[in-house]
């Protein structure tokens, strides 16, 4: 049988060790090559538009599913259909079709629907009309992002919340706790500690999915890298850059995933 020092030897992470050596190896590479160097110059011109979206539409994304997670677990049974009509629906369309959904058929009908709305304001001289071109296809992206992974982040958090014991809430409740109170004070606390891989996967899910917002245009890593080997005729070495950069991204985030997951369950430990 292994000891524990023996297991915690096998355990050590040469798989990150092997990772931050290519990753250096490459980075140096990149450094003293000029096509490379120009390469990478061209496509990290995309990385701020990519932490954005996904920054964006993940906090978008949370709210709303934590919303959509409550409707889901409230008294009312009204709410609960309307919460699993979302979580079903949302979830059977590829994130890619509801890209161009929402860039090309959801967008103009709130254009519509604004412009339908606010008519009497118009007419006043109080508000202008709205066209299409106004939503940029960068919010457009955003946007079908959000409600794609916030029916997704809602079940994260109905999983969690529901993981939480009876017997602590009820014991909230008879201490005289609002439904409010419960939920901040006893319910969420001790539901982050189930939530939070989950949603950290998601997390760096939506960090792999914000290329698909390059088939709308929207100039981030994947579109920067297209646009460049699309003139350059230098495909390997331009999507090579592209994955480098992504496996940077998420390999580091997922890191600082675990760390923060450690640190929590030592905290509670203690």
């Amino acid at each position: 049988m292994a000891t524990p020092a023996s297991s915690s030897k096998s355990d050590f992470p040469w798989w990150l060790v092997v990772a931050v050596a290519i990753a250096i190896a490459v980075a140096v590479f990149v450094a003293t090559s000029n096509l490379y160097a120009q390469v990478f110059a061209t496509v990290a011109k995309g990385i701020g538009i990519t932490v954005f979206v996904t920054v964006i539409a993940f906090v978008l994304a949370s709210a709303i599913g934590l919303g959509v997670a409550l409707m889901g677990l409230s008294g009312s049974r009204w709410l609960r259909q309307i919460a699993r009509f979302y979580v079903e629906i949302i979830r059977g369309v590829p994130i890619l079709v509801l890209l161009f959904w929402i860039a090309f058929v959801g967008a103009p009908a709130f254009v519509v629907g604004w412009n339908a709305l606010t008519a009497p304001l118009q007419n006043a001289g109080l508000v202008g009309e709205l066209l299409v071109r106004d939503v940029s296809l960068l919010w457009r992206a955003i946007m079908a992002l959000t409600i794609g992974y916030s029916a997704f982040i809602s079940e994260v958090f109905r999983a969690g919340i529901q993981a939480v014991e009876k017997g602590q809430i009820e014991a909230a409740k008879a201490l005289g706790l609002t439904r409010a109170q419960r939920f901040r004070l006893i319910v969420f606390p001790q539901a982050i500690r189930t939530i939070l891989p989950p949603l950290g996967n998601d997390f760096v899910a939506l960090v792999k999915d914000s290329s698909l917002v390059s088939v709308l245009g929207v100039a981030d890593i994947t579109q920067m890298g297209k646009v460049y080997a699309a003139g350059s005729f230098r495909f390997f070495e331009t999507y090579s850059i592209v994955a480098y950069i992504y496996l940077i991204l998420t390999v580091g985030l997922s890191l600082a995933l675990r760390g923060l997951e450690r640190r929590l369950r030592r905290q509670h430990e203690e």
